[in-house]
């Protein structure tokens, strides 16, 4: 019996839905593990095998920090972005069907996609890196975390209402357009590699802000991690998702707006 030529396609998006479920499956056991601290970005270091390879490395305290964040923030993403990607993926699948090196080269968009995450991903981890350094010898900034909280919170919230959100959104709800735009097939492992890059970055640019909210919530979350997920999946690939913006952006500066009445409500 000839295979139908859909079949692949159903094939690839299956082991990439499996990898994706088993990317949650590995953060949730993590998370009920004795070693979920380490998906907590504050507790490394505190004991146990981490605060041995922090001793036992040359410049331990800050190397392996970094390799441990680097590792859960790409499982993060496996698990929370890359289900907004199914239709870009499903699509150039399509496009590329028939290419003897097809799978190699939804791999190579698959791997720009995450480079990008995960170089912001280091970033966010050397400015949070940094805040808790400066708490240490700040007695100030550390009694009051809350501000960096709502700072985020308020600053995430903004950011839903702005041009740049919603340019870039409209890219990542556009894929087949994206596809036509970057795609020629005449340097297929570099144009798919390019496409990746490109489509991660707008992906980046329309949920950063999101993003940075693991960090007030808890990056060993994974409650937090689905319903953040959720609503990146909603508002990128559902019909009405795009104006989920304004009203996640309304809650965001209302929360922000608590969390500050409720400390200077405190404080008096």
């Amino acid at each position: 019996m000839i295979a139908s030529p859909i079949e692949p396609r159903r094939a690839f998006l299956a082991v990439l839905v499996g990898l994706i479920a088993l990317a949650w499956l590995t953060l949730f056991l993590w998370e009920l593990s004795p070693h979920g601290r380490y998906l907590d970005h504050g507790k490394w270091t505190e004991l146990g095998l981490g605060a041995w390879l922090c001793r036992a490395v040359p410049a331990g305290p800050v190397i392996v920090p970094a390799l441990l964040y680097a590792l859960g923030w790409m499982l993060m993403i496996a698990a929370m972005m890359l289900p907004t990607t199914l239709p870009l993926l499903g699509l150039f699948a399509r496009v590329t069907e028939g290419r003897a090196d097809r799978r190699a080269l939804l791999g190579l968009l698959i791997a720009g996609y995450l480079l990008v995450w995960l170089a912001f991903g280091l970033a966010a981890h050397a400015v949070d890196y940094g805040l808790h350094s400066l708490a240490g010898w700040a007695p100030w900034l550390s009694l009051n975390g809350w501000l960096v909280g709502a700072a985020v919170l308020a600053m995430a919230g903004a950011f839903q209402f702005s041009r740049l959100k919603y340019a870039c959104l409209d890219k990542c709800r556009t894929p087949f357009s994206f596809i036509n735009e970057h795609w020629r097939g005449q340097a297929p492992g570099r144009e798919s590699f390019r496409l990746g890059l490109g489509h991660g970055l707008f992906c980046v640019g329309c949920c950063w802000a999101i993003m940075l909210l693991m960090f007030v919530v808890g990056t060993g979350s994974v409650g937090w991690m689905l319903a953040l997920g959720a609503v990146m999946a909603v508002e990128k690939n559902v019909s009405w998702g795009r104006k989920l913006s304004a009203p996640l952006g309304i809650a965001l500066l209302a929360w922000a707006t608590f969390i500050v009445i409720e400390q200077g409500t405190r404080a008096l």
